[in-house]
């Protein structure tokens, strides 16, 4: 019972500390961080401990966020303030240098994925484009923050991979079909996450809080009773085995898929924080992707990889931070072309469309 209630609890807490110590702060994150790139918004310390607050609050609370947001804005904050603060050290500069270098940081650390960090935060400002001129300093910004991570928590990978695929037709097949039903559900998931900050943003705060929770309480209810776990409520990391597990059903890993989606769209429609990378949406790629390797065939942990991979690269259009995503957290070089191949065809299958509005 406290667990069903738990995220709407969370809820709560960060909606009253963005209106009061927050002084009415808005939820952005990963937004803010674009914002900052292209519209010279000031990121400031006060709003990264506010927001950091909200953070904890939702993330704790078992409410429907991943790590990467805060990430992003707590290394951007940072780098932003630096250089705004030592600016006699930068004379000359670009002013987003540091900005890029601390999301690239951020990234890196909360991936354990250097390269894939400093190449997100350079290509998700555009979504045709890259910040070429950021490259150098978000890769040392990126290598620190690794190190800075790994030196507390080991090097063990985000994503444990075993074994070599052989890479037959089967699997490169399937590659392009996942790149294709990643496309389609990344494009669903940009237009009902850009319609939940929508609601977001009208009516009261306490009836938006309240019927979210009351939400979540009931997606969580059905999953616990589908699945005999709290797996709605928990970090899309801890969902890779599960849906690994063989004697895991089609339909199950299908219930788990649009489960965590709903999920995700009451945490962001009742004002507890807007995230990046979310785990809700990660839970539903591990089970789009599993349950694909059932009906495909072929190599379970390949299309695990690449499904996130696809989905990631087609929701913020940013195609070379899937790829290397793929490359850096497997350390399976075979790997690499099935991602590309499922990269590209989402790309291309994406559009114009994106789960931000401020690229």
């Amino acid at each position: 019972m406290l667990l069903a209630l738990a995220p709407g609890f969370g809820l709560a807490v960060a909606t009253m500390w963005l209106r009061g110590p927050g002084r009415g702060l808005n939820r952005a994150t990963a937004d803010a961080y674009l914002d900052a790139f292209h519209k010279d918004h000031r990121l400031r310390v006060r709003d990264l401990a506010n927001k950091l607050v909200a953070a904890v609050a939702t993330l704790g609370s078992g409410g429907a966020m991943g790590l990467e947001g805060p990430s992003i804005y707590l290394g951007a904050s940072l780098g932003a303030v630096g250089q705004r603060r030592f600016v006699r050290f930068f004379g000359g500069a670009d002013r987003n240098l540091l900005l890029v270098a601390g999301a690239a940081a951020g990234i890196a650390a909360i991936f354990k994925a250097p390269a894939t960090g400093a190449i997100f935060a350079i290509e998700v400002p555009y979504q045709d484009d890259l910040a070429r001129r950021m490259l150098l300093p978000a890769l040392v910004a990126a290598a620190s923050g690794y190190l800075a991570l790994v030196a507390v928590n080991g090097t063990a990978p985000t994503v444990p991979v075993s074994g070599m695929p052989a890479l037959s037709f089967v699997d490169l097949a399937g590659a392009a079909g996942l790149g294709l039903v990643a496309a389609l559900g990344a494009r669903t998931f940009a237009w009902m996450l850009l319609a939940a900050k929508r609601i977001a943003d009208r009516g009261h705060a306490a009836i938006r809080v309240a019927a979210a929770g009351g939400a979540i309480a009931i997606l969580f209810a059905i999953g616990r009773s589908l699945t005999g776990e709290s797996l709605v409520l928990t970090p899309g990391y801890g969902v890779v085995s599960w849906a690994l597990d063989p004697k895991r059903s089609v339909a199950i890993l299908l219930a788990m898929l649009v489960l965590p989606l709903h999920h995700h769209n009451a945490t962001g429609s009742g004002g507890g924080g807007r995230r990046s990378l979310r785990s809700a949406r990660r839970r539903r790629r591990l089970a789009r992707t599993r349950a694909f390797g059932l009906v495909v065939g072929g190599n379970d942990a390949l299309f695990l990889v690449i499904g996130i991979a696809a989905f990631l690269g087609a929701g913020y259009r940013v195609p070379l931070a899937a790829i290397m995503f793929v490359a850096e957290t497997t350390g399976r070089p075979g790997f690499v072309v099935p991602a590309v191949i499922a990269a590209v065809v989402a790309e291309l299958i994406m559009g114009r469309s994106s789960v931000t509005t401020h690229q």
